[in-house]
Parts: structure tokens; sequence; C-alpha cells
């Protein structure tokens, strides 16, 4: 890493040094259907609803006693609640019929059930499986483009361009500290310069905002 770089690490560690995931979840299955949740949404409305379903169903066998519409009545102010209802539904049935009930620990099969995207994949790797995963949210996103760590457009491209930047170790604890960072000190609007470090720092280089 160069000196931008290091500096910005040095900066989210000294200001989130112990992050934690920020949906509430119990196992592997709850935080898969919290990510797919999240979609659209906020991470507080998702923490609000989820209690509600995950003591209607908390695993793919009870899910899938339950109707659509019954997930739908309590998904529904996440947004986008009947496409999520069906997913939800779906995706449950899928780790019964063809992954023994359980969440699988790859890109490759998590991508294959209903509602997941390689966004939410990864999430599920890093935070259900500890595994190297760098999940890109419009956050991260927009921190990688202010920074000047990637000038990319799609959140993929971003995502190849900061692996490339930062070890695997760093992964996951970095994707969650600068989704922290976004939010209480480089917000998309009404961004304040002089309470943001980080763009502070480096605003004569490659600020574009």
């Amino acid at each position: 890493m160069n000196q931008k770089e290091l500096f910005i690490c040095q900066t989210l560690d000294r200001l989130f040094p112990n992050p934690t995931p920020t949906l509430d979840f119990r196992d592997r299955y709850t935080l898969l259907i919290a990510v797919l949740l999240s979609a659209h949404s906020t991470d507080r409305m998702v923490n609000r609803v989820t209690p509600a379903l995950f003591e209607r169903a908390s695993d793919p066998q009870t899910m899938i006693t339950l109707s659509v519409d019954e997930i739908l009545a309590i998904v529904r102010p996440c947004g986008l609640g009947p496409k999520k209802a069906q997913a939800i539904w779906d995706l449950s049935h899928q780790l019964l019929d063809h992954f023994g009930g359980e969440v699988p620990d790859n890109l490759e099969d998590l991508e294959t059930l209903a509602g997941v995207g390689h966004k939410t994949a990864s999430v599920v790797l890093c935070q259900g499986f500890g595994l190297p995963a760098f999940p890109v949210d419009t956050h991260i996103q927009r921190c990688a483009q202010r920074w000047g760590l990637s000038r990319k457009k799609s959140p993929s491209a971003i995502e190849g361009d900061l692996k490339k930047i930062f070890p695997k170790r760093m992964w996951a604890r970095l994707h969650l500290q600068i989704i922290y960072y976004a939010r209480t000190h480089c917000p998309a609007k009404k961004h304040f310069l002089a309470g943001c470090p980080i763009c502070q720092e480096f605003v004569g280089g490659f600020l574009d905002n």
C-alpha cells in the first residue's frame, strides 16, 4: 500500500477499531435473509422487521411452512416486499432441495439462490463464514471514488480495484469500516469536508465532490 492507502487504513482503525455487522442475525440463514432484505432498504428498517420474521421462522424448514403472503405481511416495510417475500420462500426451498438445508459457503452456489446477487453472497461469505470477500455497496462505492481508490463505475469493477490494493486479511474489516465511515463522515449529500478526515487530507489530490 502507498502512503495514501496506509493513511486511510490508519484513520479507519482509529475511528472504528472493532467494527461489527450492522444487521442483526442469529446464524448464517438469518444473515442471508437479513442481507437479502437490506437491498433498497436501510439496515435500521431490516432490524425492525426481522425479529418478527425470525420469531415465526428462523430456518428454511419452518420458512417454507409459511405462505408467501404471510412472509410479505412481515417484510413489506423493507420495500420490494412481494419480490423479497417470494425470494425468501424460494431460496428456502432451494437450500432444502440442493444444500441439505445449509447455507453454502461459496459464491457460485450462493448466487444460484433466489434473490441473492454478488453483493449479498459476498456479505454472507465474510460475515457468516469469515472468508475473504469485499462486498461493495453504495457507501463503499462513493468512498472508493472520492478517495481515488477506483475510477470505475460498476460495483464489481470497484471491488476488483479494492481487492488489488488491500490484502485479503483486511477485506471484511475494511468493508465494515468504510460503511461506518461513510455514514458518519462521508455522506452522499451535505458532505462537510472539514468533518471528513480522509477527504480533507487529500482534497488537493483527488477529491471530486
